[in-house]
């Protein structure tokens, strides 16, 4: 019968990102957890009506299935619109507003123009662009009259990165955590009101059968910026893509280990890949801050030629108030560990690639 075989099926993708498992494979069904409460909530519908209910078979994975759609929705609950968030009214003692704009590009992409007229038309204070080669770099020299300060990475392994602002870059840092050819940029940046805060760009290598076999890699990068930003005391936003969604673990034990806020809690879930299949497109460039950062808009922009959409925020500093601490959590004592084990893990499993 088609619900018994497809309530399985969905039952069983609901299940293995559960799986202490680091296979690509399992990562994957993660990623896909709103597709897969949409598929639970339909094909749940459909058997009330279409159904005999006096099978046990059926009564018993219908069950199943409710709960399931439960646990979806309790853990996606907070990353829609219905979840309030804290509104905090800019006042005297805030920074001015801040905005950034997030794009991976697409190595292979040539739309230069298309992403230089999307820059002029948002006009972002910080850009930030991933998988951005020497290509990229030549086709963005035009702006850096107006984006006086940047930092360049220019890599052919799709894992290049440029970081461009207006505003004063007062020291920077590249770092190679978990490879030598995977950068984050650290940047401190004061604004013309004398706030500084210190941003982080983020790329780590996705769980695919064409990239990496395994999430290590990525998992051990993410968290190894995660302890460099609790090292930090500085006001801190950390942007970029993430390859991968907010709800998964070692996302949460970044939030963790890091002390920051996810921003798209009480803003939806802002999908920004693929851009080609509307169905199969997943949030996985994110935005995380420090509590005294309070964002106003963050939202996605228009296709310009790359797989992903780009991100844009709005954002002020307001240093004197406590209103969100309490949205940030702590690592318990045994999960401490597991991200000890996950970094060493990440940066083995490159060693291990090289030999």
């Amino acid at each position: 019968m088609w619900f018994i075989a497809i309530s399985i099926l969905l039952l069983l993708a609901s299940i293995l990102p559960y799986m202490p498992l680091t296979h690509w494979f399992y990562r994957f069904f993660e990623f896909g957890k709103i597709q897969i409460l949409i598929l639970q909530i339909t094909t749940l519908v459909l058997s009330f009506i279409l159904i005999d209910k006096s099978d046990v078979w059926v009564r018993t994975l219908q069950l199943l299935t409710l709960l399931s759609i439960l646990s979806h929705t309790i853990a996606l609950y907070k990353y829609t619109s219905f979840h309030k968030t804290i509104q905090k009214e800019h006042c005297d003692i805030s920074s001015e507003i801040i905005t950034v704009l997030s794009a991976n590009v697409f190595q292979e992409n040539k739309e230069y123009r298309k992403f230089l007229a999307l820059l002029d038309k948002y006009n972002p204070d910080i850009f930030l662009t991933m998988e951005s080669d020497q290509n990229w770099e030549t086709a963005l020299s035009v702006l850096e009259n107006k984006y006086k300060y940047n930092v360049k990475v220019a890599l052919n392994n799709t894992y290049g990165m440029h970081l461009y602002s207006k505003l004063k870059i007062i020291n920077h840092s590249v770092h190679y955590f978990v490879a030598d050819d995977l950068p984050s940029i650290e940047a401190k940046i004061r604004t013309p009101d004398d706030f500084e805060f210190t941003f982080f760009a983020v790329h780590p290598p996705p769980p695919s059968p064409t990239e990496e076999e395994n999430s290590k890699e990525r998992d051990g990068e993410l968290l190894s910026i995660a302890k460099k930003i609790k090292q930090n005391s500085d006001t801190c936003v950390i942007l970029g893509d993430f390859n991968n969604v907010a709800w998964a673990k070692s996302s949460i034990l970044f939030r963790k280990t890091s002390e920051t806020i996810d921003g798209r809690i009480g803003r939806g879930f802002i999908s920004s890949f693929h851009t080609k299949y509307w169905f199969l497109r997943f949030p996985i460039d994110l935005m995380f801050h420090t509590a005294d950062v309070f964002i106003e808009d963050l939202k996605s922009l228009e296709h310009f030629g790359s797989d992903h959409f780009p991100i844009y925020a709005k954002f002020f500093i307001n240093k004197k108030t406590s209103k969100q601490e309490d949205l940030t959590e702590n690592l318990e004592e045994e999960e401490q560990e597991v991200v000890q084990e996950i970094i060493a893990e990440g940066i083995n499993e490159k060693s291990d690639n090289r030999n």
